[in-house]
């Protein structure tokens, strides 16, 4: 298949100019034509670039970039806008094939159309690419495409990922102040070991007296540090390294998801942040018109935390079996109270949807309060934290003195 620059005639009247992939000149002008545009000039697509040709091979071979988070708010957003402007979905796509801000989404809308003009759907074809847009974009775009609803659907999704990028913005936001502290704090206490403490070893040498044991341990460490300088990055890169690996590996994972939830505050933040995901996915979908069992399976995809997760997906199978969804919910012990009583609620008048609304809308401004709390709690934390190491270091350094002096 080869990509074809075209210029034509819309309505006999306006000029477009776009780009279509055949297998020939001939198909190309056909497919014009199928998009309802008069070809008044077909010429074969010369590809420059060294970033751009792989990419351009990888799409050709029916594969596409991996999309982050702010990317599919891209392609959504622009997506939308011209769905609700009742442009159909392949000159949608190829204006932002044409249009794009990044090459990987101009690259993912030229292949998505390519695979609809060869007689896919939209939610079919984008199935085709789970790790790029999520099982939870899938579902919803193929109930909304069941429903004749894409277009509401895709309003739906945007106001998903954008509040998905606003949690994420939050939380992130929250731990960069302690992990910013925690860095410069490393990296001062090396300084002190490394540069400070051996310069006060010769002095205390000749005192000739017993240094404190804490003063003893520290001179020992600065001065193994200065003469084998190149563990410092190795033993930083490996703690950094074995960190990661905790969160990673299931076994340690399970055990930091359960410890977590019994810290206060932190548990609620934990509580909080995914079950705001949850219950916003859960809105959305059942809004879509999925059944409350599938709605369940795509809200369960957005829990992080393996308890949570367990104890939601033992709730869908009580569901399934017939019973409430509040019932079931209740069973987990985990979702907060109030969500409960909405849920409920919702069930006994028929206004699951409303309820749930409101029960995004609460878990939004309880997170809100959370972060707030959390924020005011971190600073006398860090400063506590910060004097602390001042101290010892201060102590290390001026005990022999103290004691000499006190000697003398």
């Amino acid at each position: 298949m080869t990509i074809y620059n075209y210029t034509a005639l819309k309505n006999n009247k306006e000029i477009v100019k776009g780009k279509i992939e055949a297998g020939n000149p001939r198909e190309a002008r056909e497919n014009i034509r199928k998009l309802g545009f008069l070809p008044t000039k077909v010429e074969e697509e010369h590809i420059k670039g060294q970033n751009d040709g792989k990419d351009v091979k990888s799409a050709k071979k029916g594969k596409i970039s991996k999309l982050g988070l702010q990317d599919r708010i891209d392609f959504t957003s622009t997506l939308q806008i011209l769905a609700q402007s009742g442009i159909p979905i392949i000159e949608s796509l190829l204006f932002i094939e044409n249009d794009a801000a990044k090459l990987k989404i101009r690259l993912v809308a030229q292949e998505l159309r390519r695979q609809i003009m060869n007689g896919g759907t939209f939610a079919d074809t984008i199935a085709k690419y789970p790790q790029q847009f999520g099982q939870i974009y899938i579902g919803l775009c193929k109930a909304g495409e069941d429903s004749g609803e894409l277009e509401k659907t895709l309003e739906r999704l945007l106001e998903l990922l954008n509040k998905e990028a606003a949690i994420k913005s939050k939380v992130i936001g929250t731990l960069m102040y302690p992990v910013f502290v925690i860095v410069l704090a490393v990296f001062i206490v090396l300084i002190m070991l490394m540069f400070v403490f051996p310069v006060f070893k010769d002095m205390f040498d000749t005192m000739g007296k017993e240094l404190p044991w804490i003063t003893a341990k520290l001179m020992d460490i600065g001065v193994f540090l200065k003469t084998y300088w190149y563990f410092v990055p190795v033993m930083l890169g490996g703690a950094f390294g074995f960190i990661t690996f905790l969160f990673r590996w299931q076994t340690s994972k399970r055990k930091i998801d359960e410890y977590v939830l019994k810290i206060p505050v932190i548990a609620d933040l934990i509580q909080f942040s995914n079950f705001s995901n949850f219950i916003a996915v859960l809105q959305v979908a059942y809004d879509a018109g999925v059944p409350i069992i599938e709605c369940l399976y795509l809200a369960n995809l957005t829990l992080t935390n393996y308890i949570l997760k367990t104890r939601i997906e033992a709730a869908t199978t009580k569901v399934q079996q017939g019973q409430h969804l509040s019932s079931a919910l209740r069973s987990t012990r985990v979702m907060p109270k109030m969500i409960l009583f909405m849920i409920a609620t919702g069930e006994q008048s028929g206004r699951l949807g409303d309820m749930l609304m409101q029960a995004t809308n609460f878990i939004d401004k309880k997170l809100d309060n959370i972060i707030d709390v959390m924020t005011k709690m971190i600073e006398p934390i860090m400063l506590i934290v910060i004097g602390s190491i001042v101290l010892v270091l201060a102590l290390a350094l001026y005990l022999p003195l103290f004691g000499s002096y006190m000697s003398t």
